[in-house]
């Protein structure tokens, strides 16, 4: 839309209101929708009959909590603009009409202002905030506004651009990087948090996850399955959203009522049906349909699987993750539906101790439906970077890879063994930085942590046991 015809329309506007004064002449600063897609909801026959309604609550909210100062309705504000957040055709919309009704106290967070977010003010916004986070990044903005050498002063200042030179400055401001909204995670991160794995093998992981929907971490213990598949979770999210990637632990006495639905005893002595965590998770991923969910589900061949899933397990492959796949559940909600099925944006990323003798194969079921990753012990030069930087000297380090490098060879070659039950590197990776005595710590991992596991490895073997120990604790 060119510029005469917003003035134009603007103007029309003015005298159908009964506006005084002449309309703008220019419109730099105002966050502008392309005129074939400004409505804030979609057509009747396909919205929620509350859609309406919740549009004018958050709208109402925000005159009250703006009118206020923010003294009044914090709490109603936020509810109402998460509830509005999740409706069709809102999105960052959702902020440009509270900047238009209220301008001196909201931001809009159109593409311009979060690019100046972004350069100016190191707050990168990748996705639309939730309703607490927007609160915190208007009070951390007016709180700049008043700081001697901001670039702006105000959010239409802002909305107006200008210089992109960072502020605060940060060898001035040695905290202001701490605190950052809605960051973006991706592969890169994963290494910088103490991955040991390949930058490429990394993101190999996460496309094929993408693609299958479904991805089980394996490998001997110690390995990082768990602390990996959280971060693999954060990168599909592509932020670190605990709210988004929950973990659950399969155990033997899991069940299908524990974890899909069934009945469980209400306050009132009697039965009612209840969503588990899978069909919870289900839900919200449904409700939220441009974010990516992720379960962690930690050793996932310690219970039954088959079981646990039920029909579900079917609906788990990636070409079934659509509603005209829907199956009914064996137990219906409180509302009497039975229908499921599971979005595409709802992953499941699994992990599987290979070393634990009690624990049978993967159901061919349930292998057919997860593509498979193998973890191994990682004891190369990214392992060694990051010890020597949590404390350990160089020597050390050569040394404790070189004792851990053997052992885990004599337990390949050992055929009661193999290489399933070798010990991973974060039984030998510092959780914190070491002052001193680095070479003591590394013999109190073996006497406590890495013993005991040996001793279960060959408890038909005590020769063997005590002869891999001797070797750890020699002298150095």
């Amino acid at each position: 839309m060119t510029w005469e015809n917003r003035y134009r329309i603007g103007k029309a506007l003015a005298e159908v209101l009964e506006v005084p004064g002449a309309p703008p002449k220019g419109f730099t600063g105002v966050p502008c929708l392309n005129n074939q897609n400004t409505y804030f909801f979609p057509f009747a026959h396909d919205r929620p009959d509350d859609h309406i309604d919740k549009l004018w609550h958050v709208f109402e909210c925000g005159l009250a909590f703006a009118d206020s100062e923010g003294t009044q309705g914090r709490e109603e504000f936020i509810r109402a603009f998460d509830e509005a957040k999740k409706l069709k055709f809102v999105h960052w919309n959702l902020t440009f009409g509270l900047y238009w009704a209220r301008p001196w106290f909201f931001v809009g967070l159109d593409s311009p202002n979060r690019e100046f977010l972004s350069k100016v003010f190191r707050i990168p916004l990748k996705k639309v905030p939730s309703g607490k986070e927007y609160v915190e990044l208007l009070e951390k903005l007016k709180g700049y506004f008043v700081m001697e050498g901001c670039p702006v002063d105000s959010f239409p200042a802002l909305a107006m651009g200008g210089d992109f030179k960072p502020f605060p400055p940060i060898s001035t401001q040695p905290e202001r990087d701490k605190v950052v909204v809605m960051v973006e995670y991706a592969a890169q991160d994963i290494l910088d948090e103490g991955c040991f794995l390949p930058l490429e093998q990394i993101e190999k992981l996460l496309k094929r996850v993408r693609s299958k929907k479904n991805l089980i971490l394996q490998g001997p213990p110690g390995t990082g399955k768990t602390w990996l598949a959280r971060r693999l979770g954060y990168a599909l999210v592509g932020e670190r959203e605990e709210a988004k990637v929950k973990s659950v632990q399969f155990h033997p006495n899991l069940s299908y009522e524990d974890f899909v639905r069934g009945y469980r005893p209400s306050g009132e002595g009697k039965l009612v049906t209840a969503d588990g965590i899978f069909i919870n998770m289900v839900n919200t991923a449904l409700a939220d349909p441009e974010s990516n969910y992720v379960l962690v589900i930690e050793e996932i061949n310690r219970g039954n699987p088959a079981q646990i899933f039920g029909e579900l397990l079917t609906l788990l492959e990636d070409s079934k993750r659509h509603e005209s796949e829907a199956i009914e559940l064996t137990y219906a909600d409180q509302n009497g539906e039975r229908r499921v099925y599971v979005p595409e944006n709802l992953y499941v990323i699994g992990t599987m101790n290979l070393a634990d003798r009690s624990l049978a194969l993967v159901d061919l079921a349930l292998r057919r439906r997860f593509a498979f990753a193998d973890l191994k012990p990682e004891l190369g030069s990214q392992w060694r970077a990051w010890v020597q930087a949590m404390g350990l000297s160089e020597p050390i380090v050569e040394e404790i890879a070189r004792r851990m490098s053997d052992l885990n060879q004599m337990i390949e070659d050992d055929t009661r063994l193999g290489k399933q039950f070798r010990v991973g590197h974060s039984y030998v990776t510092p959780s914190v930085e070491l002052s001193h005595e680095s070479w003591t710590w590394f013999q109190d991992v073996v006497e406590h942590e890495i013993a005991p596991l040996l001793e279960e490895y060959w408890f038909d073997s005590p020769k063997d046991f005590k002869v891999a120990v001797e070797r750890l604790k020699q002298p150095f």
